[in-house]
């Protein structure tokens, strides 16, 4: 009987230098380095240098990438005009995808030769270092676009973080708020062969271009049990409204088996190793807002779950919280999420170039056996292809 892995838990499908889980000491390192250590001393710049590269930048390479980046921030008239065509009732993810998508069809207009558009590692690093600095005013004009906001252009003498903000309220954010949303981007720029990732490796193994890698990546991280989950934990705490209704809510919620969004991980089974850093930017959220009321609903909620469930929280539980005092709308968490992933997963489709072959898994067939259709009569072709069957495969 054939050995089946559902949802390939426990299949090591290929090999990676970007990132893995250090089970030792339980730290997701980003090229070796413990993404703590990130997070605390470095700008998104840098980790995004690193993730690309291998190794931090010097001075001169980071300047060279800030001012790289900065150029390419605005968005291109035709982009935000295919966003105008989305109602704003659209989600968010719908309108990043959809803007992904025209930016990449922009940048490989006049390539008739598919093999062309796959591009040489220099021209995908290009690719990378573009699409990363545009995603930022996709994302903030999403937000004022439903909100009946005007556009807010981007800055170039303001940091990513910073200026990301910036376009998204119309106002210099407190050094306070910058920190946090630059800890969050590092927190999620990468985690190894996660489903949006995998997503984006397999397209690539198709040597499809980087932009088809990335739309359909997003489209992973749209899902509830991937990226959608930094939203579904606002919904909760929004449904629960305050500490003291922690107990009672999880009462019911448990008795009706339902899924507590926020909590658990595939890979982390002592807890997440980026929760303590991203905790610790919303406790300095929470006192810079005045917000004691998040900091005890929180609290509450993840002293009740661990104690009955013996999960833990993953990076999405205080993201949610930190992103909602920041301003951000419930429905920008993901695409937020998009914004610091795509290094990771531009990363990736790299590294998979470098390296193809076309990711195939087999699957074990489970329907009827073979059968024909009455009065069929097999021609000569098709017979000469039933003496050969091996052929037929793939």
């Amino acid at each position: 009987m054939t050995d089946i892995k559902k949802g390939l838990a426990g299949v090591t499908v290929d090999e990676t230098a970007v990132s893995k889980v250090n089970p030792d000491t339980n730290s997701l390192l980003y090229r070796g380095y413990p993404v703590q250590e990130l997070a605390a001393t470095q700008p998104f710049e840098a980790v995004a240098f690193l993730l690309w590269n291998g190794d931090l930048p010097d001075a001169a390479q980071l300047a060279d990438l800030r001012s790289t980046e900065r150029r390419h921030r605005a968005l291109a008239d035709d982009v935000r005009a295919a966003i105008d065509l989305l109602p704003t009732s659209t989600h968010p993810m719908d309108e990043v995808r959809t803007a992904v998508s025209v930016i990449g069809a922009r940048e490989t207009a006049g390539i008739s030769n598919v093999m062309d558009a796959v591009g040489t590692p220099e021209e995908n690093l290009e690719r990378s270092i573009r699409l990363w600095a545009q995603l930022p005013a996709v994302v903030a004009y999403g937000q004022r676009r439903r909100r009946g906001e005007e556009v807010v252009e981007p800055r170039d003498d303001l940091d990513y973080a910073a200026n990301f903000l910036w376009m998204t309220f119309g106002d210099e954010a407190d050094e306070v708020v910058v920190d946090a949303f630059n800890r969050s981007m590092i927190l999620y720029a990468e985690h190894s062969f996660n489903a949006s990732t995998f997503t984006a490796r397999v397209i690539a193994s198709t040597l499809s271009d980087l932009y088809s890698a990335v739309v359909g990546a997003i489209g992973a991280l749209k899902g509830p049990l991937h990226g959608g989950a930094n939203e579904a934990v606002l919904h909760v705490f929004t449904e629960i409204g305050s500490a003291e209704n922690v107990g009672p809510w999880l009462d019911t919620a448990l008795a009706a088996k339902r899924k507590i969004m926020g909590f658990g991980h595939r890979v982390y089974k002592r807890g997440d190793s980026r929760v303590p850093t991203m905790k610790a930017a919303l406790d300095t959220l929470v006192a810079h807002y005045d917000r004691p009321d998040v900091a005890a609903l929180y609290d509450a909620l993840e002293s009740q779950f661990v104690e009955r469930k013996g999960i833990y929280p993953n990076l999405d539980y205080p993201s949610g919280p930190a992103y909602d005092l920041m301003g951000f709308d419930t429905l920008t968490f993901t695409p937020l999420f998009v914004a610091a992933r795509v290094t990771g997963w531009t990363a990736h489709i790299r590294e998979q170039q470098a390296s193809n072959a076309l990711i195939r898994p087999l699957s074990a067939y489970v329907g009827p056996g073979e059968r024909h259709v009455e009065g069929y009569v097999p021609d000569a072709a098709d017979l000469e292809a039933r003496e050969r069957p091996e052929e037929a495969a793939g």
